[in-house]
């Protein structure tokens, strides 16, 4: 169709394949990460780390490495007096003087003129330990005579969690299959491609300017401003472009403190950046879990309760892997309708490395127990492991026993997809007649879900971003926004929301999030929050510059600004498309008139989330989001392999706002899943880490990623910006329970613990094959 040159076309930027903004830059190698950034006059840092795991710190003798040339700065807890516990407990000294917990544990740090003198230096310090007993399995923490990690915690126990809504005897006793089962889940880290690092600097006032890959910069600066006892106007953070979080950049570490001090001293800017040995060493974990699930049904299908307790490995010092019940908590309360339902949890002192935040957030852990009980009691009761899932399944509107509301609800979508698209019931028939065949390659399949928020989680007095948006005389858009881009795409998605308001092309803006002296309020980059809290920020800003723009066209035009709208650059007749004026003419108009006037609007969105109570209880996200993957898997009943062969993953979005970017996120958290389930281990054994490198930690590469075939369902929030919920940690969530299930169906052995190794998996099918089991009732 021929469009007059003077009328526009109705389009659309939502739903379409936009490529990420940051993209070219990076392609071209044209991106400054941390490594490639150095100021004028910068030293460099290094860390001397613990040579024990759990042992007294007789005497450190730093004498020759502050005497070699090139040493501008060494320092131990014995020179830095003002120097305090940081990390969620306030447990961890950044560094320590009288004792160490963990082979991470930091003793002393150098500043130098390079990285190799600073290396050298290290090799001069000298410390004379003195052992002590190492606890390093968290079932022995809780033991009599156990050594206390930390004095004041004589008992080991970090933090506590309980949880209860209905009555679980009540449930129990209602049910006619009852199931008790514990799973061991393990250690793994987030490897991202970029380490960690960070510069600090000083300036000639005293104001301390850190160049950052945190996730939480707004949070960051307040937290080293009361650290450092500073007015927080003084602290500004710059984020460079991050390599990847994952959640290991939400907390404050001992490197970060430790280069700041070396910056105040040295009165130099200083540079701390690990290498990938040390990122595996000091980087916060994915916390290994001890989980016993009880739970029940009737005859008819109906879930009756679940009962759970959870044992959490926290490590020397607590970091937010201790807080991940928060989010487990309502797995198991609202994954599915669960009438009846007690949980409790224990994270306890080891001498093992600290878990952090991991995508997630503790709810692959909880997903993968809950999701093979779901298969197990269907088999229990004779009902098809689809079926079953339907009869529990929610709708929107419903509101669970922990006050969680589902205002949009995709979840039955998500199940009838999955299994349509991936043949789900037929295959489960014929791999299950197929398990006594002959061969040693067995076909399996297997289904889970998903619950997980997607507008945020009310966890800190403000879950809500900042947006400050400017349209320049030439229709250019600088969109300020508070939200961090951390590899997600989320600075694209944003441009797209705001230019599908002010119909501008993508082109047309360019997006500043990096600098906190710049950038409005956010809360940081978790929770899967960026999309839905951003975005509306972000509309919202949008908007207003809409009003007043047409606000200014209404009156030179003489007509109702209800009669105008913006689209490709233009204001138009709303009714006809026809332009009527081109925008950049009219914001210049607009500037240079006698009453000049800017188009510069600001908006802050605080979602209608709230605060749990004390039990843990109320509506904590503004929209939750839900998903179902089938795993197709072959299994090698000779040697123990498994291999992935397609993931069909259908997941409730919201809407889609850019496909090629949610595609991204749903395969990169599907390989994610993958390596959880299959290859990823964090090997440590009595508190030494045995694998911290690429060579022994085995990531998914290429060549192992399955077919991933992937729908969504558009449930259209009505929160949601243009109708989207956030997706981020939803798809690596529940790859692992679907992959225990399709082993069973494929071979008819229940395995409850990760990863499915070659080994883990032969030594159940040859050795200790553990089977359902269940009691009637």
């Amino acid at each position: 169709m021929t469009v007059s040159p003077k009328t526009i076309a109705p389009e659309t930027l939502i739903g379409k394949r936009i490529v990420k903004m940051d993209a070219p830059e990076k392609i071209e190698g044209k991106t400054r990460y941390i490594h490639d950034i150095n100021l004028s006059g910068q030293l460099h840092a290094k860390i001397l780390r613990s040579e024990r795991v759990h042992a007294l710190i007789k005497s450190i003798d730093v004498s020759a490495a502050r005497a070699l040339p090139g040493v501008h700065a060494v320092i131990t807890a014995f020179d830095v007096p003002d120097m305090r516990p940081i990390g969620v407990a306030k447990d961890h000294m950044p560094l320590k003087g009288e004792r160490v917990r963990s082979e991470r544990d930091e003793i002393a740090a150098v500043a130098a003129e390079s990285v190799e003198i600073a290396e050298q230096a290290l090799k001069l310090i000298k410390v004379v330990y003195q052992d002590l007993p190492v606890l390093a399995d968290a079932r022995d923490s809780q033991k009599s005579g156990a050594p206390a990690i930390h004095a004041d915690k004589p008992d080991n126990v970090a933090m506590r969690f309980d949880y209860s809504h209905g009555d679980v005897a009540q449930g129990e006793a209602e049910s006619d299959v009852v199931l008790e089962d514990t799973f061991e889940l393990h250690y793994v880290t987030h490897c991202c491609m970029g380490v960690s690092g960070m510069i600090a600097e000083f300036d000639a006032s005293g104001n301390l300017l850190m160049y950052s890959n945190t996730q939480v910069p707004f949070l960051h600066k307040r937290e080293f401003a009361d650290y450092l006892q500073m007015d927080p106007s003084r602290v500004r953070i710059i984020q460079p472009p991050i390599g990847g979080g994952f959640g290991s950049k939400l907390d404050i570490y001992p490197f970060e403190v430790i280069c700041v001090y070396l910056a105040r001293l040295t009165r130099r800017p200083v540079k701390l950046v690990f290498t990938r040995e040390e990122e595996f060493l000091a980087s916060p974990t994915r916390q290994p879990v001890l989980l016993t699930l009880r739970s029940g049904c009737k005859k008819d299908g109906t879930l009756t309760f679940r009962q759970v307790h959870t044992l959490h490995d926290n490590g020397a010092y607590t970091s937010w892997g201790a807080t991940t019940p928060f989010v487990m908590m309502q797995t198991f309360s609202s994954l599915y309708r669960v009438p009846h339902c007690d949980y409790h949890t224990v994270a306890v002192y080891t001498n093992n490395p600290y878990a952090g935040s991991f995508r997630g957030y503790g709810n692959l852990q909880a997903t993968f127990a809950i999701e093979q009980q779901m298969d197990m009691l269907a088999e229990a009761i004779g009902m098809d492991q689809f079926e079953f899932r339907m009869k529990n399944a929610q709708d929107a509107g419903e509101v669970t026993g922990q006050g969680m509301h589902f205002k949009s609800c995709g979840f039955k979508q998500c199940l009838s997809t999955a299994a349509e698209h991936s043949h789900f019931q037929r295959q489960l028939e014929q791999n299950r007649n197929n398990q006594k065949a002959p061969g040693s390659i067995k076909r399996g399949i297997g289904m889970a879900s998903t619950l997980h928020v997607g507008g945020g989680a009310k966890i800190h007095p403000s879950d809500g971003c900042g947006t400050i948006l400017k349209l320049d005389d030439f229709a250019q858009l600088t969109l300020i926004t508070g939200a961090s881009e951390i590899g997600q795409g989320s600075e694209t998605v944003l441009a797209q929301l705001v230019c599908e308001e002010l119909g501008l092309p993508i082109s047309r803006v360019t997006v500043v999030n990096n600098d906190t002296a710049i950038t409005p309020w956010d809360v940081g980059v978790h929770a899967s929050r960026t999309t839905f809290i951003a975005g509306n920020s972000a509309i919202g800003a949008a908007r207003k510059a809409k009003a007043k723009i047409l606000a200014v066209a209404a009156a030179k035009l003489a007509c109702d600004a209800d009669e105008l709208d913006l689209r490709g650059g233009y204001v138009i007749r709303a009714a006809s498309g026809e332009a009527l004026i081109d925008l950049p003419r009219l914001l210049r108009q607009l500037h240079f008139s006698e009453k000049a006037e800017l188009v510069m609007t600001t908006f802050y969105y605080e979602p209608p989330s709230v605060h749990q109570d004390k039990g843990f209880k109320g509506d904590v996200s503004a929209a939750y989001t839900w998903a179902t993957q089938v795993v197709e898997v072959e299994v090698d009943t000779n040697t123990g392999i498994v291999t992935m062969s397609r993931v069909t993953a259908a997941h409730d979005v919201g809407r889609v706002l850019n496909r090629l970017g949610i595609e991204g996120q749903i395969e990169g958290g599907v390989v994610m899943g993958q390596g959880y389930a299959l290859t990823e281990n964090l090997m440590v054994e009595n508190g030494v880490m045995r694998n911290p490198n690429f060579r022994d930690y085995k990531l998914v590469t290429a060549p192992e990623i399955p077919e991933i075939d992937i729908h969504f369902i558009e449930s259209m929030d009505g929160e949601g910006p243009q109708g989207a919920k956030g997706v981020g940690e939803a798809p690596a969530i529940c790859i692992a329970a679907a992959t225990a299930n399709a082993i069973y169906n494929a071979t008819g052995v229940r395995i409850h613990g990760l990863p499915f190794t070659p080994e883990r998996v032969y030594r159940a099918l040859h050795g200790h094959g553990e089977q359902p089991i269940w009691k009637r009732t």
